[in-house]
Order: structure tokens, then C-alpha cells, then sequence
């Protein structure tokens, strides 16, 4: 599931600096950031590391070779930001990793007033950059929109995502203040009621508020998050986990992650969440691919390492999934979710005894009751030990007559299917799909019920529980040629045409977007005809007219006075490293053995 290859369309934004001269102001630079890493992760085809794996390495003195091989980029943006008397000044850098090379550096002197056209300018001139260098992908007029009419709301919900960000009670409580204060600034700010429901969402899992109160708060600003922006990434994803943790609807759940999706490729979430899906309705193919993007897009995310960790579980790759289990509580004892899978693969490699050692040494406020009854029964079940087995069924058998008691539900499938007791084992399950019991949803096809697969009645369940095995429709393999082949040979004729009598490449900062205006054109319909007719990125395309021109200055003896360097700038050039790169790549020698050749 490794992949060493790093493609050339691959950035990582780190965190911002914070040059504002207080820590109070921490939370803008890092929302700077986030919402430049959100408009890049909006391109297609452009793979941007998100927010989790980018903010590992802040404020660590790591070399960006370094960072960018850990990362699987190929190129980092950093920057800094100084904030102060309603003035902002970004600078940003753009490097080419492999070489540590600048491609591109920029500062902006800006009224706060103006920052969400900050965001906008900078991440489209990213954009462009990585374009002209790398090939072609389609860029909107606007990744950044202006979310809100008050800056004072803004803030709030900036620092409230910061303390969100933390992942702990307190910070979440303060987080749901702050988003509350930007709210009553800005009744339609879509972001808030999404972080609303993110921080609610976290304090009902975590059970840290009670969970049917928590969940309705949940659904509540979901709702009215979806009611202002229904084209929202992050709203689909929040009812995707509606529908199958407090609705155990699937279909519904696998609707809302494929939208998400679809609005927002780059989305580890979302990749992570519809892998998921994947895996327990069995088509593991598929989720193999979307975690694998998911990985890509976040590979030092503890979450995403989850997933990793269960999907190896779940291809019965049990001694491999422990270890990545083992690692993941190493850097995190209270990771709830790792402690009980990291049971089953406990149970699925035969250490019956060490299972029921760590339940013993739990404690109470790590694991919720119905957990703890469930799996300290498998192991007496597969232990063989018939008096434990009977007491602890007893109890789990009692548990599961509430019918809210999710996890006791599964269990108890979970026991019947272990002790042979098939029958039962379907029977309960008739009565718990009724139940609408969304812990089912992952237990039905676990590896500790594989002794049922083969029946008729899982077919029928799975059929039931799953509905026809779904399958997200990948859209990027959809789209037809941004111009049909007519009109490209047209625009190609006009675009060479007027390279060679207008001669655009002199002019040293030549970019595609003035080229596409001149050549009246848009700019992605440009990008796609030099990638897809001339068969070159903007870079090469220009850069080429630009080395053909120097050789006729250099070969001219009435220019035998000038310097090579200054027949470099005369050809449109501002590099002497990018001059000497593509002359080479080009010609095949340096610029003085090309001379010396021709003399």
C-alpha cells in the first residue's frame, strides 16, 4: 500500500509563521494556512497533503527535503504572516523539493478587510505556478469565496477551529463558544454550523455530553449548515455519519461520502469514510483505493492510520494489523477505537488470555460497558471456557434487550456465531436489523462472523443491511476534451502563429493567463491544448522559443560583444539556473559547448 513515486502535481502548505509578535495571533496564521491548503485541495487533479500531516512539522527545524519525502510531495509552499492594526502582510515561497530550489516567491501589503482576496490571489497564483511547471489541470476563476460579511465573525470562527484542532474536551468546549459568538455575528455562516457540528460530534462520540443529545445537536446545525450551502463537502459528511452512526442507513450514508467527494477530492475524511463503506459490505478492491488516496493525502494522520491498521484487519492480516495497532496506542493509550480492534485481532491470533488481562486493565471511562461485556465474552467463548461463557452470555443477553445498547446488539451476534449457534445468530439478527442498529453495520461482515458467510440467510441480510453493493462513479473519467478537435486544431494554428510573429516569450514574466489573453483563449483550454496538441507543459512551450532565440543572438557575430548572460536576459530569460536547465534539456549540451561546436 506504500507508493515511493512522487508525481510532480503534489504540494504540502506548511503552517504558516507567525511573525505578529504574540501567540494570541497564532490562530490566524494557522487559519491563513487551512484555508489556502482547502482552495488548493479543490483543483482536480492536484494532490494537496491536508491540514493533519502538514501541521505535524510545525515548529520543527526539519530540513524540506526532508519534510517533502516524508509527505510524498514534490513541491512546499511556507510563508508567514504578520498581523496587526487591521493590516496583514503574507509573504509565500514556493520549492521545488528535489533540488531545494525557489520557483517563486510573492508578499502581499493588505487591509484585513481584504483577506479573503488574499487567500483568493495567493492560491491562484500557486495554482498557475504549479501549471505552468508541471502540466496541465483545470483552475476555477475563484478558489477562495468571501464567507462572511463580518471579519469580527470570521475571527471567532478562526480561533475556534484552532481550539478544535486540539482534540480535547476543553478545547472543544471552547471552540462551540467561540463558533456560538461568530454565529450571533453572522447568523449564515455556512463554516460554523459545520464546525458546530464537528466539535458536538466529537463530545457525543467521546461521550463526553450524553450521546442522544449530543447527536441531535449534531443533526440540528448539519441541517441548517446544508440549508445555506448544499454544495458543501464538509455538510455531506456530516450527514453521511448521521445516516449510518444514529440512522444505520447505508444507502443514505454512501449517497451523502460520494457527494462529498465529488466536491472535494482531496478530502482524506471523506476517502477514509467511503473506504470504510467498502470494507464492510466486502468489496475490498475498492476500498483498498480509496484508502490508498487517503493515505496520499494525509500520511501521518493517526486517523487515516486507523483505517490502514482495519483495512488489514479486515483482509485477515491480523499479526500486521496488531502492529500498527501497538504503534498507534504507543502514541496514544486512550485511542478507544485501536484498543478494541486491536482486541479482535487479539482474539483472531488465538491470545485469549491477554484480551481478557487488558479489558481487567482498562479503566471504566475508556471503554463504554456493552464493549467491554462483548469482547471479555468472545474471548471466554473461543477460550472454551463454558462456565465464564455462559455467565458472561447471560449478561450480554440481558444488555441487549435495551434497544439502545448498539454495541451489546453485535456482540451477541457476534457470540452465536462463535459458539456454532447459527440459528440464534440469524434469529437475533432479525430482530436488531429492525432495531435499526448502526453498530450492526460494521459487525455484520467482521472477520469473527465469517463462520456465517457462506449461509443463504447472510446473503439475504447482506442484501438487506447493504442494499445492491454500491460503487462511487469517479467523475474525472468522465469529462469530454475541454475542445473538440476542430476547434483544437484551430487555436493551435493561431497560438504558433502568434509565438512567432509577436515573439510573447521576450517578455520574461510571461505567464499563461496574460499568453491566454492574448491569444484570446481561456486559460484552462490553453493549458489543455499545449499538454494535449503540442505535447508540452507552459514552461517547456515558452521556454523553448526562448533558447531558439538566443542560439540566432549568439550565432549572430554583430552580438559577438554581449556576454552569454546578458544574450540569456535578451531572450526573454530571468534565470540563469532555468536558462542553463532548459537549454541543456534542449540541446543537449551547455551553452558554451554549444558554442564551441558551431565555431
Amino acid at each position: 500500500m506504500e507508493n515511493s513515486e512522487v508525481k510532480e502535481k503534489t504540494i504540502a502548505v506548511l503552517p504558516f509563521v507567525n511573525m505578529s509578535g504574540s501567540e494570541d495571533i497564532e490562530y490566524f496564521s494557522d487559519g491563513i494556512t487551512e484555508e489556502i491548503i482547502n482552495a488548493l485541495a479543490s483543483i482536480e487533479h492536484l494532490k494537496v497533503t491536508s491540514r493533519t500531516s502538514s501541521f505535524y512539522f510545525k515548529n520543527k527545524q526539519i530540513p524540506i527535503k526532508q519534510i517533502a519525502e516524508e509527505l510524498n510531495v514534490a513541491n512546499i509552499l511556507e510563508g508567514s504572516v504578520r498581523y496587526a492594526n487591521q493590516m496583514v502582510r503574507i509573504t509565500a515561497q514556493l520549492i521545488h523539493a528535489k533540488d531545494d530550489s525557489h520557483f517563486w516567491s510573492e508578499t502581499w501589503d493588505r487591509k484585513l478587510e481584504n483577506i479573503f482576496e488574499i487567500q483568493d490571489e495567493i492560491s491562484l497564483y500557486i495554482a498557475e505556478k504549479l501549471r505552468e511547471q508541471y502540466g496541465h489541470f483545470e483552475i476555477q476563476d475563484h478558489l477562495v469565496e468571501k464567507k462572511t460579511e463580518s471579519l469580527d465573525a470570521y475571527e471567532y470562527s478562526l480561533k475556534a477551529r484552532y481550539h478544535y484542532n486540539k482534540w480535547n474536551p476543553n478545547d472543544a468546549q471552547i471552540a462551540i463558544n467561540l463558533f456560538e459568538k461568530a454565529l450571533e455575528l453572522d447568523p449564515k455562516h455556512t463554516d460554523s454550523y459545520v464546525g458546530l457540528a464537528d466539535a458536538y460530534g466529537f463530545m457525543s462520540s467521546t461521550e463526553l455530553i450524553p450521546p442522544l443529545e449530543g447527536w441531535q445537536k449534531v443533526r440540528d446545525f448539519t441541517n441548517k449548515a446544508f440549508a445555506l450551502n448544499p454544495q458543501h463537502a464538509g455538510v455531506h459528511y456530516q450527514l453521511a455519519n448521521l445516516a449510518f452512526f444514529q440512522d444505520a442507513n447505508f444507502d443514505e450514508s454512501f449517497k451523502h461520502i460520494s457527494k462529498s467527494i465529488e466536491l472535494k477530492p482531496n478530502y482524506p475524511e471523506a476517502q477514509q469514510f467511503i473506504s470504510l463503506l467498502y470494507m464492510i459490505s466486502g468489496n475490498m478492491e475498492k476500498a483498498k483505493h480509496h484508502l490508498e488516496t487517503a493515505l496520499d493525502i494525509d500520511p501521518l494522520s493517526q486517523e487515516t492510520l486507523f483505517y490502514k491498521a482495519f483495512f488489514l484487519y479486515r483482509s485477515e492480516e491480523y499479526g500486521k494489523a496488531l502492529d500498527l495497532y501497538d504503534m498507534l496506542l504507543d502514541n496514544n493509550p486512550k485511542n478507544i477505537p485501536a484498543h478494541i480492534v486491536k482486541s479482535y485481532c487479539l482474539l483472531q491470533l488465538g491470545e485469549y488470555n491477554e484480551v481478557l488481562k487488558n479489558m481487567a486493565g482498562m479503566p471504566k471511562e475508556l471503554i463504554v460497558p456493552g464493549e467491554r461485556l462483548g469482547i471479555e465474552c468472545l474471548a471466554n467463548i473461543l477460550k472454551k471456557d463454558n462456565a465464564e461463557t455462559q455467565k458472561y452470555l447471560t449478561c450480554l443477553q440481558i444488555e441487549a434487550q435495551n434497544s439502545t445498547s448498539f454495541q451489546a446488539h453485535s456482540y451477541l451476534y457476534l457470540a452465536y456465531a462463535n459458539m456454532g449457534k447459527k440459528e440464534e445468530a440469524f434469529n437475533w439478527l432479525a430482530k436488531v436489523v429492525q432495531m435499526k442498529s448502526p453498530i450492526l453495520l460494521l459487525s455484520f461482515n467482521d472477520p469473527l462472523a465469517y463462520n456465517l458467510k457462506n449461509e443463504a440467510r447472510h446473503q439475504e441480510f447482506s442484501r438487506q443491511i447493504y442494499g445492491l453493493t454500491p460503487s462511487f462513479a469517479d467523475s474525472k473519467n468522465q469529462k469530454p476534451p475541454l475542445i473538440d478537435a476542430e476547434a483544437a486544431n484551430h487555436y493551435t494554428e493561431k497560438l504558433i502563429r502568434f509565438i512567432e510573429e509577436e515573439e510573447p516569450f521576450l517578455v520574461p514574466n510571461l505567464s499563461l493567463r496574460s499568453l491566454a489573453d492574448q491569444v484570446e483563449i481561456h486559460p484552462n483550454k490553453l493549458s489543455w491544448l499545449l499538454n494535449e496538441k503540442v505535447g508540452r507543459n507552459f514552461n517547456e512551450f515558452i521556454n523553448h522559443y526562448r533558447v531558439d532565440y538566443f542560439k540566432k543572438l549568439a550565432l549572430d557575430p554583430e552580438n559577438s560583444h554581449i556576454s552569454l548572460i546578458g544574450l540569456t536576459y535578451e531572450s526573454g530569460f530571468n534565470s540563469k539556473s532555468v536558462f542553463n536547465t532548459y537549454f541543456k534539456k534542449e540541446e543537449g549540451m551547455t551553452p558554451k559547448e554549444f558554442l564551441k561546436y558551431k565555431s
